[in-house]
């Protein structure tokens, strides 16, 4: 990608100046001959042989430390070691290194058999994690449908994979490379965030009854209150998210959760911070309310400052099918140079734990009614109303609102699936102006037809 710094090498070693500064002899400091060579004990050297190699091991691995060392990390989740040859010349890549260098390689990608794969300056190559007939299949739809602006993600929950990363825009050109990196409005994926945070102090079940009042599509506060005594409406947590319905989330935000607990909530799940260093990836934000009525509007998702990456809203849904724990998306299976040496090869890494595994479970069965009889029930059933996917369990969240980056309206659609043994967590993004042929739901049901048939 031309936004970001190319990464060197020459020969496997990453150059340096200071190699063109030596001396004719090639050293940096000349001994004067009249000065006798001391030769190390035999023991010394056999140390000097084990400890220099085992300090240059410490020296590489550091990324990975501070990587799974990060707060929010329960300590008792199990790291495996970043796999990595290290023949001499290899400059093994960290994680956050190998994603930079897979995202600026995905425009030179070239066809062939078996996985994706794009060349390296150095003679090198880049072997993606891609599903190819994924990828393929969401570029396809996008195209047929003249999408003026659309962008998908998908991750493997357990380990953080990436199975698909595909831009397209029927009308920028320039959008494709920086469309799963970029902030939007992230609308009513927002009230996922509102929901953990009440399901975490026990204060509502999944079934829990909600009162409220207003329209559910009322975007005014003032419709919402409750009145003591008087009549009100009620529904259940979990049919209120799959119906996402902005009087309930407002009330939970203002009158449930609060402020400072609906912030710190969204600072676990990775806003207002660098998440993933050294990527592409842009820190995902959420202003704080400063009135009660911009904490209801945030609650209810019309909040049009609190903006994520698609890349950010997939991890994050792929954390809440991995019981709680965020893995750091992988796009590459292997890395190698022009040597043939291995750089880099495909490590599972969590970043952090968002939830509890209980809270998670209960916070997944909020989502599990938006597909068959919520906002996107129409997407996922045929003209007769037979469901397109009957032998899978999704769970899933909508979101739509204006928006002016580029103009138009968004729509979103968060998902995973099968409930019972997560193998795909996907976001879909589809930004339509004027007349429109799909939405994100459509998007995500061709995408998980073509993974799963």
């Amino acid at each position: 990608m031309q936004d970001f710094k190319k990464m060197s090498t020459q020969n496997g070693r990453p150059t340096s100046s200071n190699a063109r500064q030596k001396g004719a002899s090639g050293n940096f400091f000349k001994v004067p001959a009249s000065i006798p060579a001391i030769e190390e004990p035999e023991q010394k050297r056999r140390w000097l042989r084990v400890l220099l190699p085992l300090i240059a091991v410490i020296l590489a691995a550091y990324p990975v430390f501070s990587l799974v060392t990060s707060p929010g990390l329960e300590s008792n989740i199990p790291v495996k070691p970043l796999v990595v040859r290290d023949p001499p010349g290899a400059s093994p890549l960290n994680p956050y290194q190998a994603f930079l260098l897979s995202a600026q390689s995905l425009k030179n990608i070239t066809p062939g058999a078996g996985s994706l794969v794009a060349p390296l300056a150095d003679g090198g190559s880049v072997q993606f994690s891609l599903d190819r007939e994924l990828q393929g299949r969401v570029l396809e739809v996008m195209a047929d449908n003249r999408v003026p602006y659309g962008a998908f993600v998908a991750l493997e929950p357990k380990t953080g994979r990436v199975l698909a990363l595909a831009g397209y825009s029927d009308r920028d050109r320039n959008w494709p490379e920086r469309s799963c990196y970029d902030l939007y409005p992230m609308a009513s994926l927002f009230k996922i965030i509102i929901a953990a945070a009440a399901l975490e102090q026990k204060k509502l079940g999944p079934n829990s009854m909600v009162l409220f009042n207003g329209r559910s599509c009322s975007e005014n506060p003032k419709a919402w209150f409750v009145r003591p005594g008087k009549r009100n409406q009620q529904v259940d947590l979990t049919t209120a998210m799959s119906k996402s319905m902005n009087p309930v989330f407002g009330r939970l935000a203002s009158e449930i959760v609060g402020r400072d607990d609906m912030m710190s909530m969204a600072t676990r799940f990775g806003f207002n911070q660098q998440l993933f260093p050294g990527t592409p990836v842009q820190p995902s934000r959420a202003a704080e309310p400063q009135n009660d009525s911009q904490l209801k509007l945030m609650g209810a998702g019309l909040g049009r400052e609190t903006k994520i990456s698609p890349l950010h809203a997939a991890a994050m849904m792929a954390a809440i099918a991995n019981d709680g724990v965020m893995m750091l998306p992988v796009l590459a299976d292997r890395i190698t140079n022009g040597a043939g040496d291995v750089l880099f090869c495909e490590n599972s890494l969590p970043v952090r734990r968002l939830l509890d595994q209980e809270t998670a479970r209960q916070l997944a069965r909020t989502l599990s009614l938006t597909v068959p009889s919520g906002t996107s029930r129409k997407a996922f059933h045929d003209r007769k109303g037979r469901p397109r996917l009957a032998d899978i369990n999704i769970m899933a969240k909508t979101g739509s609102i204006n928006g002016t980056s580029p103009d138009g309206f968004y729509t979103w659609f968060a998902a995973y699936a099968p409930a019972e043994n997560p193998q795909i967590a996907l976001v879909a993004l589809v930004v339509n102006q004027g007349k429109w042929k799909i939405k994100a739901s459509q998007l995500g049901e061709q995408a998980l037809e073509a993974f799963f048939h």
